[in-house]
């Protein structure tokens, strides 16, 4: 190898390396945000979030937001702030579990299919259809040829969602491998969080560049102008959650929906009604 090959593989090993860190690095630049600013300007994102959703209704729009991202990366925290004030007939969370024998024997992308967004609905993926990218890649759920064609024909399906009118948007939320190490090792000592710890999180500990690995090629076959990825800094849950929250407002070109002034009518008079004297089973008051 020349000197100069030598030089510019160094360089490029350098650059990767930087890129990898970078996320960390920002997140450690900032000063950590406190629960009072978070919820001030999350409450400002979720009045828009309202406006959207009415916009939704109101036009008959089809919107489909996918969330990936290694365990711990805050997917369901960031689901959560997005739907906390919003309809469930309007939002709605897809979360599947591991596919049936049935499902197995279908076409990969059909058991996602049904739950595609109609007019009026703002669909949420905890996980998708890169399922087969991530983990059925790295734990062997899925065989080298099914990855490969799977990352071929992923964004021409795509592009088919996206011609029959929906909007889709798709978000990788990245976190280092330290942040990762500190809220696996939490979850494990909160009894709250134990039932977020399965044996397939310890099995996927140990394979963290086996997923990085998986990550790259997924980017580099379906990232693309049509369908784009946008990542999102995660080692920061708070700024996180408003980054992305913030990004998914500005993807959906939603406007305010005019409503008429609220009236509200006189209540009935109570005429010949008789509170009862029912033996209600009251829950009892220890607060």
């Amino acid at each position: 190898m020349s000197k100069q090959k030598k030089k510019d593989a160094k360089r490029q090993k350098a650059e990767a390396k930087s890129a990898e860190q970078a996320p960390q690095e920002a997140a450690e630049a900032k000063p950590k945000m406190s629960n009072k600013e978070f919820e001030k300007e999350l409450e400002k994102f979720q009045v828009e979030l309202v406006k959207m959703q009415e916009w939704v209704k109101a036009t008959g729009a089809k919107v489909c937001v996918v969330l990936e991202g290694r365990d711990t990366a805050g997917k369901g925290g960031v689901i959560k702030r997005i739907t906390e004030r919003v309809s469930p007939r309007v939002f709605r969370v897809v979360a599947l579990p591991a596919p049936t024998e049935r499902e197995k024997s279908q076409m990969y992308f059909q058991r996602y299919m049904p739950h595609f967004p109609a007019a009026g609905e703002v669909v949420i993926f905890d996980r998708s259809w890169y399922n087969r990218a991530g983990v059925e890649r790295v734990m062997g759920f899925a065989t080298e040829e099914q990855v490969e064609y799977f990352l071929k024909y992923a964004s021409a399906v795509e592009r088919s969602i996206i011609h029959s009118g929906v909007i889709l948007i798709k978000y990788w939320l990245e976190v280092s491998m330290d942040v990762q190490d500190e809220r696996l090792r939490a979850r494990d000592e909160d009894p709250r969080k134990i039932w977020k710890l399965t044996p397939m999180d310890l099995k996927s500990y140990s394979r963290w560049y086996d997923y990085s690995r998986a990550r790259d090629a997924m980017f580099a076959a379906t990232d693309t102008p049509d369908t784009p990825w946008y990542v999102v800094d995660a080692n920061d849950k708070r700024r996180a959650r408003l980054n992305c929250i913030s990004h998914l407002l500005s993807q959906v070109p939603y406007e305010e929906v005019p409503r008429e002034k609220v009236k509200f009518p006189k209540r009935q008079a109570k005429g010949d009604y008789v509170e009862p004297n029912y033996p209600y089973r009251l829950v009892p008051e220890i607060f």
